[in-house]
C-alpha cells in the first residue's frame, strides 16, 4: 500500500469538497473530531490507489489542502483518523475509504463486502470491535468535476402556484417499458428528454414533473441478499451526485439537458430529496462517508448512550440538522441542484426531521429559518412531507409560510368518501375547499395543500378499487410491509375480473376520485400511470421492485379502458385550467359576494337548499353540492360540483340563482356533453340526476348581463 505523503499546499477551507480552479484542485472537508484526513488518489479505472496525501491544514474544523496541476476527472476518496470510541459517538477507522460528502460525481459501483463495516461483523459485541480490512476495492470513487458552470439557464417556466398540476414519477419506471426508447436510454435521464414523452405531458396538462430521488443512493445489503433492490431510492449515499443508474452510459449532463427540454415545453422539474437520514443505517451499518468522517457531528445520537442513534426516521439513523455544518451541507446541496441543473423545486421526504431540534419539531428551527432566508431557494417550490415516525411527528398544516405540504387527509377522506363510508360530508367539504381547517393561517393559500389520492407509497388508483388487502408477497416480507389500512374496496371481487358490472363500478369510482382531485382547491398531484390504469397487482409497497411490477405499462394506453381514462383525465385538467373558480388563489369562506345573492362558496343538499346542521351531521350517504364563484379578468366564473357516493341515482335540485346551466363533465358518462334535465313540474328550479358513484360539474351563466362564461 502507498505510504502517506504530504506534497500538498495549504489551500483554503472553502468551498467544501474538491474544487478545480484551472490550475489545480482544492480539497476541503469538515470534521470537528478527526485528527487527520488523507486524500487517496486512484488510477483511471478506480482500482489502484496511486497516492495518499494528508490534508496539511485545519481551519475552523475544516481540513484543507491544494494539489497543484490536478485536473478534472481525477478519482479520489478520503480516509479519516481519530478515536474509535463508539460509546462516545466516535467511529473513525482509516482502513475504510470514504466518499467526499460534497462529491459532485461518483465513479464505479458499490460492491458489498464485510470490509465496508468499521467493526468485525462476527465479534461478540460487534460494533465495539475494530476492523482493519481495507474497503477501497468495494467503494465507488469520487470524481473531480470541471469549473463551475455559469449561473445561466434557459428561462424557467415559473408556473403560478394555483396553476400547478403535478405528476409524481420515477425516472427508471417511466421509460423501461416505453416503446421507441433506445434500449441504452431506457431508465435514464436521457429518456426524460424524449420529445414524445414531453409532448405526452403537455397534452395531458401536466405543469410540474416531480421525480422520486435522483441523488446517488445505494441498495442495502440485506435487500441484495434477498434478491431485490432499492427501487425508490430513499437511501441517500451522496447529496450532490446524480444516481449513476440514471446516468447510464452518459453523464450528469443528461439530467441538465432533460431539465432544459422540459423547461422549453413549459414543464417544471421538482426533485424528491432525502435529507432526513443516510444509507449508513444504525450502529451496525457500514462506514461509507458521514459515519467515518465525524459520526458525532453528522448524526443525532442518544444522549448519554452515544453508541446508539436516534431513529426518528425509522431507517436506522437521523441526520443532525441542528449542527450548523450539516445544515450548511444540505443548503449547499439544494443550491447545487438549482444552479448546476436548474431544478424548480424540492419535495422534502420526512420533512419534520429537518425541523427537529433536541426538544422536538419547531417551526422556527435553524434549517427552516435558513431556507426561508436564502434568496435563491426561497424562489423555488418547496414541498414538505409533513410527518415522520418519531414522537410528535405528524405536523400536517404546521409548516411555516413558504412551504406546500402533502395532505394525506385529502387522500384518506377522498378514498373513504367514494368507498361509501357514511358521515363524511363535512370532512369532504373541507378537502374540496383547500383544507382551510389545516392551512388557512399566516397568509397561506389553498395551493399549500398538495392534494393526492395516490402516491408512490401505496396502492395505485386502479388498485384502490380492485383490492381490499395488500398483496406484497413479491417483497418476501410475508406481506407485513406497507400500510395495512388503505381505505380501498374491491367492489365484489378481489383482484382483476372479467365481470363487466364490477369493472364498470370500478371505472366509475376511479373517474369520480380523479375528478374530486382535479376540481378541489389546492395543488393536485397525480401518480404517473393512474391516468391510464396502472396496476401493481395489489402491492402497496413496491420500494424494492425494479421490474414490471413497478414500471409503467404504457401499452395500457392501447386498450379502450386505458385510453378512455387517459382522455378523461386530460379533459378534467383542461377544465380546471379554464375555470378560475376551480383553482382559486385565495380561500373562500362564503363571506365575499361577487354579487348580492351569490357568495363565493356555498354548500347545498339534494333539495338545492343550503346544507342544514342536520345534513352536515347526518350519518347517511347523501349527495354533496358545492357552488363556487370567482371574478377573473372582468368575468364571473360560476361552477357547481355535485358528488353522489351512494349506490342509487339521486335527483338533485339546482340552487338559486337560476340561469343557463351547462354540463362540463359527468363522471358516470364521460361522453355526455349536453345537460338533460328531467321532466319537472316546477319550471323555476332546474333539476339533474346524479348517478350512483359519480360526480357532475356544471357551469352557471347568469342571464342579467353581469356574468359571462369564464375565459383564459
Amino acid at each position: 500500500m502507498t505510504r502517506p505523503i504530504s506534497p500538498m499546499l495549504p489551500g483554503k477551507p472553502w468551498p467544501l469538497g474538491a474544487t478545480y480552479d484551472g490550475h489545480g484542485v482544492n480539497f476541503a472537508v469538515f470534521s470537528a473530531n478527526a485528527t487527520r484526513i488523507d486524500v487517496c488518489l486512484f488510477d483511471e479505472a478506480g482500482r489502484r490507489e496511486t497516492a495518499r496525501l494528508t490534508l496539511p491544514e485545519y481551519t475552523d474544523e475544516i481540513w484543507h489542502g491544494y494539489l497543484p496541476n490536478a485536473e478534472p476527472g481525477l478519482l479520489y476518496g478520503l480516509r479519516a483518523f481519530g478515536p474509535y470510541e463508539p460509546d462516545k459517538g466516535h467511529r473513525f477507522n482509516p482502513h475504510k475509504l470514504l466518499i467526499d460528502p460534497y462529491a459532485r460525481e461518483l465513479s464505479g459501483k458499490m460492491h458489498w463486502s464485510d470490509a465496508m463495516f468499521g467493526y468485525k461483523l462476527k465479534a461478540a459485541r460487534a460494533d465495539l470491535s475494530y476492523d482493519r480490512r481495507d474497503s477501497a476495492s468495494s467503494m465507488p470513487k469520487c470524481r473531480v468535476v470541471g469549473l463551475e458552470r455559469p449561473l445561466v439557464h434557459d428561462p424557467r417556466p415559473e408556473i403560478a402556484f394555483q396553476d400547478m398540476v403535478v405528476m409524481e414519477a420515477h425516472v427508471r419506471g417511466l421509460s423501461m417499458l416505453r416503446d421507441g426508447v433506445h434500449k441504452l436510454q431506457k431508465g435514464t435521464f436521457r429518456a426524460l428528454s424524449d420529445p414524445r414523452f414531453i409532448e405526452y405531458l403537455q397534452k395531458l396538462g401536466i405543469t410540474s414533473l416531480e421525480l422520486l430521488p435522483i441523488q446517488s443512493f445505494v441498495t442495502d445489503r440485506f435487500l441484495i441478499e434477498r434478491g431485490v433492490t432499492n427501487y425508490w431510492g430513499y437511501n441517500t449515499f451522496s447529496f450532490f451526485a446524480p444516481h449513476l443508474g440514471f446516468v447510464g452510459r452518459g453523464s450528469s449532463d443528461d439530467f441538465r439537458t432533460a431539465v432544459r427540454h422540459l423547461h422549453a415545453a413549459g414543464i417544471e422539474v421538482i426533485m424528491d430529496v432525502v435529507y432526513n437520514h443516510t444509507c449508513e443505517g444504525n450502529e451496525l451499518g457500514p462506514t461509507l462517508c458521514y459515519r467515518g468522517l465525524d459520526n458525532a457531528s453528522y448524526y443525532r445520537l442518544l444522549p448519554g448512550n452515544e453508541r446508539h442513534y436516534i431513529n426518528d426516521t425509522g431507517c436506522g439513523n437521523t441526520l443532525n440538522l441542528s449542527h450548523p455544518r450539516v445544515t450548511q451541507m444540505v443548503l449547499d446541496s439544494l443550491r447545487h441542484w438549482v444552479t448546476e441543473f436548474g431544478v424548480d423545486g424540492f419535495r422534502f421526504d420526512l420533512a419534520v426531521i429537518l425541523a427537529r431540534e433536541g426538544y422536538g419539531y419547531d417551526q422556527g428551527s435553524g434549517f427552516l429559518d435558513a431556507i426561508s432566508q436564502d434568496p435563491l431557494l426561497v424562489s423555488r417550490k418547496l414541498i414538505a412531507e409533513p410527518w415522520d415516525p418519531g414522537p410528535g411527528g405528524y405536523q400536517v398544516g404546521n409548516f411555516p409560510p413558504g412551504f406546500l405540504e402533502w395532505n394525506d387527509k385529502f387522500r384518506d377522506t377522498t378514498r373513504r368518501f367514494w368507498r361509501g363510508d357514511p358521515g363524511l360530508q363535512g370532512e369532504m367539504a373541507a378537502r374540496l375547499a383547500g383544507s382551510g381547517d389545516l392551512f388557512d393561517h399566516r397568509g397561506r393559500r389553498p395551493w399549500t395543500s398538495v392534494n393526492f389520492v395516490t402516491a408512490h407509497d401505496g396502492f395505485t388508483l386502479m388498485d384502490v378499487v380492485t383490492y381490499n388487502q395488500r398483496h406484497n408477497e413479491a417483497n418476501m416480507e410475508d406481506s407485513r410491509d406497507g400500510a395495512e389500512d388503505n381505505h380501498s374496496f374491491d367492489w365484489g371481487v378481489e383482484g382483476p375480473t372479467d365481470d363487466e358490472a364490477v369493472n364498470a363500478v370500478r371505472d366509475r369510482i376511479r373517474r369520480a376520485m380523479m375528478g374530486t382531485l382535479i376540481f378541489s382547491h389546492g395543488t393536485p398531484m397525480i401518480l404517473a400511470g393512474d391516468e391510464f390504469g396502472q396496476t401493481q397487482n395489489g402491492n402497496n409497497n413496491v420500494y424494492c421492485q425494479d421490474n414490471e411490477l413497478s414500471w409503467l405499462h404504457w401499452d395500457l394506453l392501447e386498450t379502450d379502458r386505458g385510453r378512455d381514462m387517459h382522455d378523461f383525465v386530460a379533459r378534467l385538467i383542461a377544465i380546471r385550467k379554464m375555470h378560475p373558480s376551480l383553482k382559486a388563489a385565495r380561500y373562500m369562506h362564503g363571506l365575499h359576494k361577487p354579487r348580492a345573492d351569490l357568495p363565493d362558496i356555498a354548500w347545498f343538499g339534494a333539495d338545492g337548499e343550503p346544507m342544514s346542521v342536520d345534513e352536515w351531521n347526518s350519518g347517511e350517504k347523501r349527495p354533496l353540492g358545492v357552488r363556487r364563484a370567482l371574478e377573473s379578468n372582468g368575468a364571473l366564473d360560476i361552477t357547481y360540483l355535485l358528488l353522489n357516493a351512494g349506490t342509487e341515482d339521486v335527483l338533485c335540485v339546482l340552487p338559486e340563482p337560476q340561469g343557463k346551466w351547462s354540463l362540463l363533465v359527468d363522471s358516470a358518462d364521460p361522453a355526455r356533453t349536453v345537460l338533460e334535465t328531467p321532466p319537472e313540474a316546477d319550471t323555476h328550479r332546474s333539476k339533474v340526476v346524479v348517478q350512483a358513484h359519480s360526480m357532475l360539474l356544471l357551469q352557471l351563466q347568469l342571464g342579467d348581463g353581469e356574468a359571462v362564461p369564464a375565459r383564459n
